[in-house]
Protein backbone atom coordinates (compact mmCIF):
# COMPACT_ATOMS: atom_id res chain seq x y z
CA UNK A 1 0.00 0.00 0.00
CA UNK A 2 1.09 3.59 -1.10
CA UNK A 3 2.23 5.59 1.92
CA UNK A 4 0.28 8.35 2.45
CA UNK A 5 0.48 12.17 3.49
CA UNK A 6 -1.84 14.02 5.44
CA UNK A 7 -2.56 17.06 5.53
CA UNK A 8 -1.14 18.84 8.50
CA UNK A 9 -3.96 20.21 11.42
CA UNK A 10 -2.97 22.38 14.55
CA UNK A 11 -2.26 21.04 17.61
CA UNK A 12 -6.02 23.35 18.90
CA UNK A 13 -7.86 21.14 16.17
CA UNK A 14 -6.17 17.31 17.17
CA UNK A 15 -7.51 18.83 20.68
CA UNK A 16 -11.31 19.24 19.69
CA UNK A 17 -10.82 15.94 17.79
CA UNK A 18 -10.25 14.51 21.03
CA UNK A 19 -13.08 15.87 23.09
CA UNK A 20 -14.89 15.58 20.26
CA UNK A 21 -14.30 11.88 20.44
CA UNK A 22 -15.45 11.93 24.07
CA UNK A 23 -18.88 13.47 23.45
CA UNK A 24 -19.53 11.02 20.41
CA UNK A 25 -18.42 7.86 22.78
CA UNK A 26 -21.56 9.49 25.31
CA UNK A 27 -23.74 9.97 22.51
CA UNK A 28 -23.60 6.53 21.13
CA UNK A 29 -23.55 4.56 23.92
CA UNK A 30 -26.41 6.59 25.74
CA UNK A 31 -28.86 6.44 22.44
CA UNK A 32 -27.96 3.40 21.21
CA UNK A 33 -27.30 4.46 18.18
CA UNK A 34 -24.50 2.56 16.84
CA UNK A 35 -25.67 1.34 13.71
CA UNK A 36 -26.74 4.19 11.89
CA UNK A 37 -23.96 6.36 12.53
CA UNK A 38 -21.80 3.76 11.20
CA UNK A 39 -23.84 3.56 8.25
CA UNK A 40 -23.80 7.83 7.86
CA UNK A 41 -20.01 7.68 7.44
CA UNK A 42 -19.92 4.28 5.57
CA UNK A 43 -22.56 6.30 3.28
CA UNK A 44 -20.58 9.10 3.04
CA UNK A 45 -17.33 7.84 2.16
CA UNK A 46 -18.59 5.18 -0.38
CA UNK A 47 -19.61 7.34 -2.76
CA UNK A 48 -15.75 8.19 -3.92
CA UNK A 49 -14.93 7.34 -7.49
CA UNK A 50 -11.98 6.27 -8.27
CA UNK A 51 -11.86 7.22 -11.68
CA UNK A 52 -12.52 10.94 -11.45
CA UNK A 53 -11.90 11.38 -7.88
CA UNK A 54 -15.08 12.67 -7.20
CA UNK A 55 -17.71 12.17 -3.84
CA UNK A 56 -16.27 10.31 -1.14
CA UNK A 57 -16.03 10.94 2.60
CA UNK A 58 -16.21 15.31 2.55
CA UNK A 59 -19.15 15.98 4.67
CA UNK A 60 -21.79 16.08 1.60
CA UNK A 61 -24.02 13.94 2.98
CA UNK A 62 -25.17 16.53 5.24
CA UNK A 63 -27.38 18.45 2.01
CA UNK A 64 -30.78 17.36 1.40
CA UNK A 65 -29.74 16.31 -2.13
CA UNK A 66 -27.64 13.55 -1.04
CA UNK A 67 -29.74 12.55 2.13
CA UNK A 68 -33.05 12.31 -0.05
CA UNK A 69 -30.53 9.26 -2.69
CA UNK A 70 -32.60 5.98 -2.31
CA UNK A 71 -30.06 4.60 -0.20
CA UNK A 72 -29.13 7.26 2.30
CA UNK A 73 -32.95 6.29 3.88
CA UNK A 74 -32.80 6.87 6.87
CA UNK A 75 -29.67 9.26 7.58
CA UNK A 76 -31.99 12.77 8.17
CA UNK A 77 -32.14 10.86 11.70
CA UNK A 78 -28.05 10.09 12.27
CA UNK A 79 -27.62 13.88 10.93
CA UNK A 80 -29.76 15.11 13.61
CA UNK A 81 -28.84 13.18 16.62
CA UNK A 82 -25.21 14.34 15.72
CA UNK A 83 -26.14 18.21 14.64
CA UNK A 84 -25.67 19.11 18.76
CA UNK A 85 -22.33 17.90 19.49
CA UNK A 86 -21.04 18.95 15.98
CA UNK A 87 -22.25 22.40 17.25
CA UNK A 88 -19.81 22.50 20.17
CA UNK A 89 -16.85 21.72 17.93
CA UNK A 90 -17.47 24.29 14.90
CA UNK A 91 -13.84 24.03 13.97
CA UNK A 92 -14.09 20.72 13.02
CA UNK A 93 -14.87 19.75 9.58
CA UNK A 94 -18.19 17.56 9.12
CA UNK A 95 -16.41 15.44 6.64
CA UNK A 96 -13.49 14.65 9.87
CA UNK A 97 -17.11 14.19 11.99
CA UNK A 98 -18.57 12.22 10.28
CA UNK A 99 -15.73 9.54 9.82
CA UNK A 100 -14.81 10.45 13.16
CA UNK A 101 -18.28 9.27 14.25
CA UNK A 102 -18.19 5.90 12.46
CA UNK A 103 -14.95 5.24 13.95
CA UNK A 104 -15.79 5.37 17.59
CA UNK A 105 -19.31 3.43 17.05
CA UNK A 106 -17.28 0.97 16.11
CA UNK A 107 -15.03 0.91 19.30
CA UNK A 108 -18.24 1.51 21.76
CA UNK A 109 -19.86 -1.78 20.73
CA UNK A 110 -16.61 -3.39 21.19
CA UNK A 111 -15.09 -3.40 17.54
CA UNK A 112 -11.63 -3.21 16.65
CA UNK A 113 -9.71 0.80 17.46
CA UNK A 114 -9.56 2.29 13.57
CA UNK A 115 -6.69 4.83 13.49
CA UNK A 116 -8.29 8.41 12.62
CA UNK A 117 -6.77 10.86 10.88
CA UNK A 118 -8.26 14.42 10.56
CA UNK A 119 -8.23 17.19 8.10
CA UNK A 120 -10.91 16.46 5.54
CA UNK A 121 -11.70 19.21 4.10
CA UNK A 122 -16.00 20.31 3.53
CA UNK A 123 -16.68 19.95 0.26
CA UNK A 124 -20.48 21.14 -1.41
CA UNK A 125 -21.00 19.05 -4.82
CA UNK A 126 -22.75 16.34 -3.45
CA UNK A 127 -22.19 12.94 -6.01
CA UNK A 128 -24.57 11.79 -8.22
CA UNK A 129 -27.30 9.34 -7.04
CA UNK A 130 -26.41 4.96 -7.81
CA UNK A 131 -23.18 5.18 -6.40
CA UNK A 132 -23.18 2.77 -3.30
CA UNK A 133 -24.69 -1.03 -2.93
CA UNK A 134 -28.18 -2.01 -3.49
CA UNK A 135 -28.66 -5.15 -1.12
CA UNK A 136 -31.08 -7.27 -3.93
CA UNK A 137 -28.22 -7.37 -6.68
CA UNK A 138 -25.46 -10.33 -6.69
CA UNK A 139 -21.63 -10.77 -6.48
CA UNK A 140 -21.11 -9.27 -10.06
CA UNK A 141 -22.61 -5.69 -8.75
CA UNK A 142 -20.35 -5.68 -5.33
CA UNK A 143 -17.55 -5.89 -7.61
CA UNK A 144 -18.63 -3.02 -9.70
CA UNK A 145 -19.50 -0.63 -6.56
CA UNK A 146 -16.48 -1.33 -4.81
CA UNK A 147 -14.06 -1.21 -7.52
CA UNK A 148 -15.35 2.33 -8.18
CA UNK A 149 -14.42 3.18 -4.87
CA UNK A 150 -10.88 1.18 -5.15
CA UNK A 151 -11.49 -1.25 -2.69
CA UNK A 152 -10.88 -5.14 -3.03
CA UNK A 153 -12.67 -8.38 -2.37
CA UNK A 154 -11.24 -8.32 0.98
CA UNK A 155 -12.58 -5.23 1.75
CA UNK A 156 -15.92 -6.07 0.17
CA UNK A 157 -16.39 -8.95 2.94
CA UNK A 158 -14.44 -7.33 5.55
CA UNK A 159 -16.77 -4.27 5.81
CA UNK A 160 -19.93 -6.56 4.78
CA UNK A 161 -19.08 -7.98 8.62
CA UNK A 162 -20.30 -4.48 10.27
CA UNK A 163 -23.49 -5.82 9.28
CA UNK A 164 -22.95 -7.72 12.79
CA UNK A 165 -24.52 -4.05 14.15
CA UNK A 166 -28.19 -3.24 13.30
CA UNK A 167 -31.37 -3.77 11.47
CA UNK A 168 -32.83 -3.33 8.18
CA UNK A 169 -36.20 -1.37 8.30
CA UNK A 170 -38.80 -2.04 5.78
CA UNK A 171 -39.56 1.60 5.42
CA UNK A 172 -36.07 2.11 4.17
CA UNK A 173 -34.81 -0.60 2.56
CA UNK A 174 -37.81 -2.85 1.91
CA UNK A 175 -36.32 -5.48 4.39
CA UNK A 176 -37.34 -6.32 8.10
CA UNK A 177 -34.87 -7.74 11.03
CA UNK A 178 -31.48 -7.73 12.34
CA UNK A 179 -28.33 -9.68 10.99
CA UNK A 180 -27.61 -11.16 13.89
CA UNK A 181 -28.92 -11.69 17.61
CA UNK A 182 -27.05 -8.99 19.24
CA UNK A 183 -27.54 -5.92 16.70
CA UNK A 184 -25.43 -3.40 19.25
CA UNK A 185 -22.35 -5.78 19.48
CA UNK A 186 -19.61 -6.14 17.24
CA UNK A 187 -18.05 -9.42 16.66
CA UNK A 188 -18.12 -12.03 14.02
CA UNK A 189 -21.68 -12.62 14.55
CA UNK A 190 -22.62 -11.50 10.69
CA UNK A 191 -20.25 -14.33 8.95
CA UNK A 192 -21.13 -17.08 11.76
CA UNK A 193 -25.07 -16.87 11.03
CA UNK A 194 -24.24 -16.47 7.02
CA UNK A 195 -22.24 -20.10 7.52
CA UNK A 196 -25.02 -21.46 9.65
CA UNK A 197 -28.16 -20.50 7.56
CA UNK A 198 -31.26 -18.80 7.40
CA UNK A 199 -32.70 -18.52 11.15
CA UNK A 200 -36.43 -17.35 12.20
CA UNK A 201 -35.76 -13.79 12.96
CA UNK A 202 -32.73 -13.15 11.19
CA UNK A 203 -32.16 -12.00 8.56
CA UNK A 204 -30.04 -12.38 4.97
CA UNK A 205 -30.27 -10.16 2.22
CA UNK A 206 -29.20 -11.37 -1.69
CA UNK A 207 -26.10 -9.31 -1.33
CA UNK A 208 -24.68 -11.30 2.29
CA UNK A 209 -25.88 -14.87 0.46
CA UNK A 210 -23.66 -13.49 -2.48
CA UNK A 211 -20.90 -13.65 0.01
CA UNK A 212 -21.52 -17.76 0.44
CA UNK A 213 -22.18 -18.18 -3.29
CA UNK A 214 -19.36 -16.66 -4.96
CA UNK A 215 -16.00 -18.62 -4.60
CA UNK A 216 -13.99 -15.63 -4.48
CA UNK A 217 -15.50 -13.80 -1.56
CA UNK A 218 -16.59 -17.54 0.78
CA UNK A 219 -13.23 -18.42 2.00
CA UNK A 220 -12.69 -15.08 3.33
CA UNK A 221 -16.69 -15.57 4.59
CA UNK A 222 -14.94 -19.09 6.59
CA UNK A 223 -12.23 -17.68 7.84
CA UNK A 224 -13.83 -14.97 9.59
CA UNK A 225 -16.83 -16.67 10.94
CA UNK A 226 -13.85 -18.63 13.11
CA UNK A 227 -11.38 -16.51 13.54
CA UNK A 228 -12.85 -13.22 15.41
CA UNK A 229 -8.85 -11.61 15.24
CA UNK A 230 -8.58 -12.03 11.62
CA UNK A 231 -12.17 -10.50 11.01
CA UNK A 232 -11.18 -7.39 13.17
CA UNK A 233 -7.83 -6.79 11.98
CA UNK A 234 -8.69 -6.88 7.75
CA UNK A 235 -11.67 -4.58 9.16
CA UNK A 236 -10.02 -2.13 10.78
CA UNK A 237 -7.57 -2.02 7.89
CA UNK A 238 -10.46 -1.90 5.52
CA UNK A 239 -12.72 0.97 7.45
CA UNK A 240 -9.85 2.63 7.20
CA UNK A 241 -9.24 2.88 3.96
CA UNK A 242 -13.04 3.60 3.28
CA UNK A 243 -13.03 6.40 5.39
CA UNK A 244 -10.13 7.81 3.56
CA UNK A 245 -11.59 7.21 0.20
CA UNK A 246 -9.89 10.75 -1.55
CA UNK A 247 -8.03 12.35 0.74
CA UNK A 248 -4.06 12.72 1.73
CA UNK A 249 -1.67 12.28 -0.80
CA UNK A 250 -0.54 8.94 -1.87
CA UNK A 251 3.00 8.48 -2.74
Amino acid sequence: MAKKYYPTVSEEYQKSVQKCKRKLRGLIAEKHCAPIILRLAWHSAGTFDVDTKTGGPFGTIRHPDELAHEANNGLDIAVRLLEPIKEQFPTLSYADFYQLAGVVAVEVTGGPEIPFHPGRPDKNEPPPEGRLPQATKSSDHLRDVFGHMGLSDKDIVALSGGHTLGRCHEERSGFEGPWTPNPLIFDNSYFKELVSGEKEGLIQLPTDKALLEDPGFRPLVEKYAVDEDAFFADYAESHLKLSELGFADAE
